[in-house]
């Protein structure tokens, strides 16, 4: 068996008892039950997930994967692919969104190379793990071979074991890459059968025009490739992008060694289809960062049963609402952690 099939395999349902352990606990507190709501119910996933009684989030990471794509070609963005690497740069220097919300939630920012079209020199905090220089147009072309999605997948896989042997215990999820909603978007119709002009957004803010080129497009693609919602790795191999196939590997690593994962928005969510086709009990393992503004995002959420944390009305990508989210994450499991019980309470005194 390959490093896909033997990840899946240790990926375990989460126990009925963890739960049930973790909210003994916290309807001992000196609270009204229930009372801190959804941040209780992040505690007790928490629980679940890493089956600890006193869990901790002490070493946060956001992966931000970049990977550009050849349906830019279709005049699908508003921006040409050489934002890719120059936002690459950004990231490096520390001066992008994600870089100042990373420092505000206290999450070292990791940046990987997946598939930018440039050559980047080893730089501190860059990882170079690039399985081509884009993929290709895939209203001509399926956007990578079968064997670059699967090595997508494996890359992301072994990036996540890689930070959690080095001690990490929460990762978050963000993506670069000019035209990478519209391979998002495609993926998302494929795997869930929803159509192009209710998934399909405006990007990086696109005029009409070039939104109902973006539309046409991912609806050719499908028609063309007519990719296999029951392969998962089929529809990234078609119509996806390299970071998409990374992102769904960090799940499935941080998953199958017991690892929450915080998942952003519409590329990232992309992503995250790619690994719940190829892993069903994934999905407890993910906390959905925010619903974002970008297209059908909501849409393709609601109908996998997810219900995001945030709704900010942010389309950035980068990972921005999923370090914000991870705070909350983080303040449920504090709680659950710091609180004093109410038998406790009883005990004190002036």
């Amino acid at each position: 068996m390959g490093l896909i099939e033997d990840t899946v395999d240790s990926v375990e349902p989460l126990k009925p008892e963890w739960f049930y352990r973790a909210s003994l606990h916290l309807d001992g507190l000196a609270k009204p039950k229930g009372s801190l709501g959804k941040l209780e119910e992040f505690a007790k996933r928490v629980v679940a997930i890493t089956e600890s009684e006193r869990p901790s989030l002490d070493r946060k990471a956001v992966f931000v994967l970049a990977g550009d794509h050849g349906v830019t070609q279709e005049n699908v963005s508003a921006y040409s692919r050489e934002i890719t690497y120059l936002m690459v740069y950004n990231f490096l220097r520390g001066g992008a969104a994600i870089n100042v919300l990373a420092r505000h939630v206290g999450v070292d920012v990791f940046v990987v190379d997946m598939g930018v079209d440039w050559v980047f020199d080893e730089t501190p905090g860059l990882i170079i793990r690039k399985i081509n220089r884009g993929t290709k147009n895939f209203v001509k072309h399926p956007a990578m071979t079968f064997d670059e999605a699967k090595r997508c997948i494996e890359t992301g896989i072994e990036l996540a074991l890689d930070k959690i042997r080095e001690g990490y215990n929460f990762i978050a999820l963000g993506d670069m890459g000019i035209g990478n909603t519209t391979s998002s978007a495609a993926v998302m119709c494929a795997c869930t059968g929803l159509n192009p002009e209710d998934v399909v957004g405006y990007g990086t803010g696109v005029d009409y025009e070039t939104w109902k080129r973006k539309v046409r497009v991912v609806e050719t693609a499908l028609s063309i490739h007519n990719p296999d919602p029951s392969s998962p790795v089929d529809v990234l191999s078609k119509v996806g992008g390299f970071e998409i196939g990374g992102i769904a590997g960090i799940i499935l690593g941080a998953t199958s060694k017991r690892v929450p994962v915080v998942v952003d928005g519409f590329v990232s969510t992309a992503g995250a289809l790619i690994a719940l086709g190829l892993c069903q009990a994934v999905g407890e393992y993910m906390f959905f960062a925010h619903r974002s503004a970008e297209g059908g995002h909501g849409i393709v959420l609601s109908k996998l049963g997810f219900t995001p944390i945030l709704d900010l009305d942010m389309r950035l990508g980068e990972g921005t609402g999923a370090v914000l989210a991870m705070s909350l994450i983080e303040a449920g499991v504090k709680i659950y952690n710091e609180m004093i019980t109410l038998k406790e309470v009883s005990t004190l005194s002036l």
